[in-house]
Formats: C-alpha cells, sequence, structure tokens
C-alpha cells in the first residue's frame, strides 16, 4: 500500500517517499505543495522524510501500488526523483528552474564521486576503512 499526494495524486510508494515528493516539490517552488505543507506541517523544512511522512500520510489516500511493489529492478536516483517530480504544468517538460536545478544537482553528484574516487587513490585503499591499530584483524 502506498499513497496518493493529496495535493496532486501523485502515486507514492510510502510514507516516506510521500514526504520526500511534498518537500522537494515545495522546495521547487510549487506554491500548491508549499502551501499545503505550511497548512498540515508548519515546520515541515525542519523534519526529516521519515518524521515528516508520519504527519503527511495521515492525510493522503492509501492507494494500491503494485507499480512499486512489483519492483522496478533499481531505485531511483536523486536526480531521477527530482526530473519526475518537477515536471512543468503539462507535466512533460521541466521547466527551466527546474532544469537548472537538476543540473545543478547532476554536477554536485559528479564532483562528490570524483571526491571519493580521489579519496581512495590518495589512502591507496578501495574506499574500506582500515582496521584501527590495535584491533585484532583475526578475531
Amino acid at each position: 500500500m502506498g499513497y496518493a499526494c493529496p495535493v496532486c495524486d501523485a502515486e507514492q510508494a510510502d510514507a516516506e517517499h510521500l514526504a520526500n515528493h511534498l518537500a522537494v516539490t515545495a522546495a521547487l517552488g510549487r506554491a500548491d505543495h508549499r502551501d499545503w505543507l505550511e497548512e498540515h506541517a508548519p515546520d515541515w523544512a525542519d523534519r526529516g522524510p521519515e518524521d515528516l511522512g508520519t504527519i503527511v500520510s495521515e492525510y493522503a489516500p492509501e492507494i494500491e501500488t503494485p507499480e512499486f511493489e512489483s519492483g522496478h529492478g533499481h531505485e531511483p536516483t536523486f536526480e531521477d526523483e527530482l526530473a519526475r517530480q518537477s515536471r512543468g504544468p503539462g507535466r512533460g517538460a521541466l521547466t527551466s528552474e527546474a532544469e537548472g536545478v537538476l543540473e545543478e544537482a547532476r554536477e554536485l553528484t559528479r564532483q562528490m564521486q570524483a571526491g571519493d574516487a580521489e579519496s581512495d587513490d590518495r589512502d591507496g585503499t578501495d574506499g574500506e576503512p582500515e582496521p584501527e591499530s590495535g584491533e585484532n584483524e583475526n578475531a
């Protein structure tokens, strides 16, 4: 069971996804989502997805979500979700503002991934933490 967004009826897999949908859409400037959050969860910007999900799911209709329950083979990335939720008025094309935000998110993700790879190269690890000195590696 999932939820339909109480503002736009977008299907969400669970309460946490519903919270993310509402918050991201509001943060991208959709006044209808922001106004709804201000009314039902005035401190929404200070809450995490799990906590906000508990609040917003009380107001959202529960729906069957076979698309989510059967799985897609992979979890959508942040950028996938941002693009899906940022569609303009016909829900077809991204608004220019949303396209800019999406490109910035992609670039930050690339920088973060490149930084992680460089850090691993410098310390000669494959991303696994080194055992702390004095730890018995055979334990």
